[in-house]
C-alpha cells in the first residue's frame, strides 16, 4: 500500500510543476486558452453565429461575443440534450451537470464535454492533491486507506448513453482507477437518488474502514458525521476514524460550520481544505494551510473574465481580463470553458486577495444579496457577522436565511433572520443585538441605513426548530449533496414558507 501512496505522490508532483508554470506566466497561459477555445469551436453552431473564424485578438473576442447567462443559451442546451452534435462544443455531449444551485433557483443543465471532465474537473482534483502533498509530503491519504465521498445521483436522458446529474456524481462515475479502489461507499450507494437512504447506507459502510479523507458540502457532511457517530455508538469520532487527515469542503463559506466540525472531530489530526468545484468547472484550490484563500487555476481549460460588481447592472460594464484585476474589489466571475460556455456569467462573486500569485475568496452570488433599502448586504457580510456573534454567545449555527421585512405605514423596514441553531444562545435577544451591531461594523451601508432606525429597524431573529430546513428540502424534493441553502433574498417567498411550515 505504501508503494501506491508513493506512486500517487509522484503523479501529483507533475501537476505541481504545471501549477508553478502557470503561476510564473499567468497572462500567457490565459491567452493560450482563449486562442484554443475560440479556434476549437469555430465550426460549431455557436461559433458560426458569432464568426469565431474572424476573432484574432482579445479585443475581437470582446466585440464579437455578448456576456450571457443560462437563459440565453437554453435552446442550445436543449438541442444538445436531445443528442445534436456541434452546437456549443464540437461533437456530442454525453454528460450534463444538473445544477440546482441554491434552493430558490430552478435546475440548470450544464454541458460537460470529455475535455472539460478530464482537463478541468478531474485535473482540479489532481491539482488539489498536488498542493496538499507539497505541504504535507508525509501524508498517508492513500496508504491502505479509504476516501469517504458524498455524491449526487444520475439519470439517463436517452438510450444513447447520455446522463444528467450532480457534478459530484459525474466525477464519481468517471474517476480514475486508483480512486475507485480507495473510494467509499460502493458506487450503487454513492449514486442512489434517495438521499436519506444514502446517508444511512454511507454511514454504515464507512464504520470499520480506515478513512483518511472526506469531501463534500459542509451541511451534508455534518449530517453524515452525526449519523456515523449515532450508528457506531461511540462518544467520539476519534474512535471511529483515528487517521482522518483531511476534510475537503466547498460550495459555501465554511466559517459558520467551523465550530461544529471542531467539536465533532476533537482529538483528530484533521485539516480543513477549501475547494471551488462548481458545476461549470474546477476553478480554485486552497493554496496555503494557514489561509482559506484559493489559487485561481489558470491552466484548466477555462478563460476567465471579471466584471466589477458595482457595474453588474450596467448596459456596457467593464469586462476585465486577469491582467486588469485589482485586490479588494468584488467581481462577478465570467467564464469561457472547454464545454462551450462562452462569456458565461456563473453567478458567483469573488475578490482577489493577492495578484502574485492570483489568490481569491468567494464573496457571494450576484443574485444572493439584499439591497431593498440601499444596504447592499452581501453573503460574506452575513457569514462573517453570524460567525462572530456565534463565537461571542458560544452558539452553533446549522443554517440561516435572511429576507427583508418591507416598510409598512410609519414603520421602518428591517431584516428578518430565520436561524436553525445546533446550539442556541442563552439570550436570543442579546444575540440579535450583537448580530445587528456586527453587521453595522462590517457593512457601512447597512450601518448608515440603521442610523437612528430611520430606514432600517434592528434586525429580528426567528429561532427555528432543528431540522426545519431539512424538512422543507424533503417536502420540495430538493434533498441532495449539491443543494445549498440560499442565504439572502430580496423577497420573502422562502422566509414565509419557513416560518409558516
Amino acid at each position: 500500500m505504501s508503494i501506491i501512496n508513493t506512486s500517487l505522490k509522484i503523479l501529483f508532483s507533475r501537476n505541481y510543476k504545471q501549477i508553478e508554470q502557470f503561476k510564473a506566466e499567468p497572462f500567457g497561459k490565459q491567452k493560450e486558452w482563449l486562442t484554443y477555445l475560440v479556434d476549437h469551436c469555430k465550426e460549431t453552431e455557436y461559433g458560426k453565429k458569432y464568426s469565431f473564424s474572424q476573432i484574432k485578438t482579445r479585443s475581437d473576442f470582446k466585440k464579437a461575443l455578448p456576456i450571457i447567462q443560462y437563459e440565453d443559451i437554453t435552446s442550445y442546451i436543449d438541442s444538445m440534450m436531445q443528442g445534436k452534435p456541434n452546437v456549443l462544443w464540437p461533437g456530442r455531449i454525453n454528460w450534463f451537470s444538473k445544477s440546482s444551485g441554491t434552493i430558490s433557483n430552478r435546475s440548470k443543465f450544464i454541458p460537460i464535454s470529455h475535455q472539460n471532465l478530464k482537463q478541468c474537473h478531474l485535473k482540479g482534483g489532481h491539482d488539489a492533491m498536488a498542493i496538499w502533498f507539497n505541504y504535507f509530503p508525509n501524508s498517508k491519504l492513500f496508504d491502505g486507506a479509504r476516501s469517504l465521498v458524498t455524491g449526487g445521483s444520475l439519470e439517463a436522458l436517452s438510450e444513447k448513453g447520455m446522463y444528467a446529474g450532480d457534478i459530484s456524481a459525474i466525477m464519481l462515475k468517471n474517476m480514475p482507477f486508483y480512486a475507485k479502489y480507495h473510494f467509499i461507499p460502493e458506487m450503487d450507494i454513492a449514486l442512489h437518488d434517495d438521499w436519506e437512504f444514502k446517508l444511512e447506507a454511507i454511514a454504515k459502510s464507512s464504520i470499520g474502514q480506515n478513512i483518511t479523507n472526506i469531501s463534500g458540502v459542509p451541511t451534508w457532511i455534518l449530517l453524515l458525521l452525526r449519523k456515523i457517530k449515532e450508528i457506531s455508538g461511540q462518544d467520539s469520532l476519534k474512535n471511529v476514524f483515528p487517521n482522518l487527515e483531511l476534510y475537503a469542503h466547498g460550495g459555501v463559506d465554511f466559517r459558520p460550520y467551523q465550530s461544529q466540525f471542531d467539536e465533532l472531530l476533537t482529538g483528530l489530526p484533521t485539516r480543513f481544505w477549501n475547494n471551488y468545484n462548481a458545476s461549470e468547472g474546477f476553478f480554485g484550490i486552497q493554496y496555503r494551510p494557514e489561509s482559506k484563500d484559493m489559487l485561481l487555476l489558470l491552466d484548466n481549460g477555462v478563460y476567465y473574465e471579471f466584471i466589477p460588481l458595482s457595474q453588474i447592472k450596467n448596459v456596457n460594464p467593464d469586462v476585465l481580463s486577469i491582467e486588469e484585476v485589482e485586490m479588494g474589489t468584488d467581481y462577478a466571475l465570467c467564464i469561457t470553458t472547454n464545454s462551450g460556455l462562452f462569456r458565461y456569467l456563473i453567478g458567483d462573486t469573488i475578490q482577489f486577495t493577492s495578484t502574485n500569485p492570483f489568490l481569491f475568496k468567494i464573496t457571494g452570488r450576484t443574485a444572493s444579496c439584499i439591497n431593498v433599502f440601499g444596504e447592499e448586504l452581501m453573503v460574506w457580510n452575513t457569514d462573517e457577522a453570524i460567525q462572530r456573534t456565534a463565537e461571542i454567545h458560544q452558539a452553533q449555527i446549522r443554517e440561516y436565511h435572511v429576507a427583508p421585512q418591507y416598510l409598512s405605514g410609519e414603520s421602518a423596514g428591517r431584516h428578518d433572520w430565520a436561524i436553525e441553531f445546533e446550539r442556541e444562545p442563552k439570550d436570543l435577544d442579546q444575540f440579535s443585538e450583537d448580530l445587528d451591531q456586527c453587521l453595522q461594523d462590517i457593512n457601512s451601508d447597512y450601518a448608515a441605513k440603521r442610523f437612528k432606525g430611520l430606514a432600517l429597524e434592528k434586525l429580528n431573529v426567528y429561532s427555528l426548530p432543528k431540522g426545519r430546513f431539512h424538512t422543507w428540502l424533503r417536502k420540495e424534493r430538493r434533498l441532495g449533496a449539491q443543494v445549498k441553502i440560499n442565504r439572502l433574498s430580496n423577497t420573502r417567498i422562502f422566509m414565509d414558507q419557513l416560518l409558516s411550515y
